[in-house]
């Protein structure tokens, strides 16, 4: 009888944060006076709901209502959100251009149409809070801060780029700015950014080196796709038993290339995956920088103050195909035209002139602006000079002798021989 009391309380404790946009939910219900969790365990904090204004994940939700009014954003940071994610989009228009005029190689995934996340989540963050990206990563680099010719530069596989030309479109990485990476393998970036989440509490308890504000934080971005591996369960299990200061953002955009979501998965509802943990767990409109703003606000100071991970599904959507490779024919028309329709950019630029925060002439200066700053990229990334061949195996073998380097103390590389029959480096 003890253990059935025991277990009640503990499914309504650990009952969903997040609401459904559906009418159909209903908060959890107190917990009797007669149960009680574990001693000395606390309840943690639940967030605040957030929702999405149109779902495809959430059932009930083909029609739903106009969002609810958003938190008040000052006209600074306003201009902040809009600026950074038009320098997201032109960007990444900027990249398909030089895709196909061959100035880049190999993958290249871009984010169009998820500037929303990224924003919302990575404009909030401290120095020397961390950043774990996928392969879609350029405009996670440019959010936290990378400047742009860096980005451009690495993706034109030149000696400037912030890996010196070696980490290409996938890997993206600055050590200054605490970006970890780009990682191109599905869920290779999660353990990453777990680690770095158990480095920041470390440094905090045990050498207590962090800021007075608290403790650093991680934001781990991946996809739906992901959340179907291994490493994402054994993550937030980890996370959540250690309480460590880390945020799990899913960045749901329907599609793991070309495998809808809703066939891949037995619970298409990420979010309650993290209750099961122990942790919050949120789903909200990931076309709305706002709002994901509100939710990334309150799920990163939870985490600086100690209070643990929280799990985060931003349903939002790319509007362009996987890669630049795909031809993007097997998703619907007319699902691409309605999210179209919610373009996260323009709702952003309509909320901030209805709600005088700029007007117009303001916005397409900013546009202008970052015009500029992209075609002074591609200008920069153009005329840098290609990594030395001697480059090649830096990095690569503590002790490179026997291997790398030849009896001559020179690394084979040099030899012109080294690349005969192969792309020129």
């Amino acid at each position: 009888m003890a253990a059935a009391s025991s277990f009640t309380a503990a499914a309504k404790f650990l009952a969903p944060v997040a609401a459904r946009s559906a009418g159909d939910y209903k908060p959890p219900l107190p917990l009797p006076a007669s149960a009680s969790l574990r001693p000395g365990r606390k309840p943690a904090p639940r967030l605040r709901t957030a929702l999405a204004v149109s779902s495809d994940v959430l059932p009930g939700n083909k029609a739903a209502p106009a969002a609810a009014a958003h938190s008040a954003v000052t006209r600074e940071e306003a201009l902040e959100l809009y600026e950074d994610m038009v320098l997201g989009r032109i960007f990444e228009d900027m990249c398909a251009q030089m895709y196909y005029r061959g100035k880049m190689f190999g993958f290249v995934h871009l984010y169009n149409g998820q500037e929303a996340v990224s924003t919302g989540f990575i404009k909030l963050l401290n120095q020397a809070d961390c950043v774990v990206s996928t392969y879609r990563d350029h405009v996670h680099a440019l959010s936290k801060g990378v400047p742009a010719r860096s980005v451009m530069a690495e993706l034109f596989g030149k000696a400037t780029g912030c890996c010196r030309g070696q980490g290409g479109s996938m890997h993206m990485f600055s050590e200054p700015h605490n970006l970890l990476g780009g990682f191109a393998f599905i869920g290779e970036g999660i353990p990453v950014a777990t680690g770095a989440a158990f480095a920041a509490k470390y440094r905090h308890e045990v050498l207590k080196q962090s800021s007075p504000d608290g403790l650093d934080v991680t934001l781990a971005f991946f996809g739906d796709g992901t959340c179907n591996n291994g490493q994402f369960f054994e993550c937030l299990n980890m996370a959540q038993l250690w309480k460590l200061p880390i945020v799990f953002v899913v960045e749901n955009n329907l599609w793991a290339i070309g495998m809808s979501h809703l066939r891949a998965t037995s619970d298409p509802e990420i979010y309650k995956k993290g209750p099961a943990f122990g942790m919050p767990g949120v789903h909200v409109d990931g076309m709305d920088v706002l709002k994901v703003r509100e939710v990334a606000k309150e799920a990163i100071e939870r985490a600086r103050r100690g209070e643990g991970p929280t799990l985060v599904e931003c349903e939002t959507y790319r509007f362009r195909g996987h890669s630049l490779a795909d031809p993007d024919e097997l998703r619907r028309p007319d699902e691409k035209s309605h999210y179209a329709a919610r373009d996260p950019i323009t709702a952003l630029k309509k909320y901030i002139i209805e709600q005088n925060l700029a007007t117009e002439s303001e916005l397409k200066s900013i546009e202008k602006k970052i015009d500029d700053v992209v075609e002074e990229a591609v200008e920069f990334a153009d005329a840098s000079p290609l990594p030395p061949r001697s480059q090649l195996l830096e990095n690569v073998f503590s002790d490179p002798k026997g291997f790398g380097i030849g009896p001559d103390g020179k690394y084979r590389c040099e030899d012109p021989l080294f690349t005969q029959g192969t792309a020129q480096v």
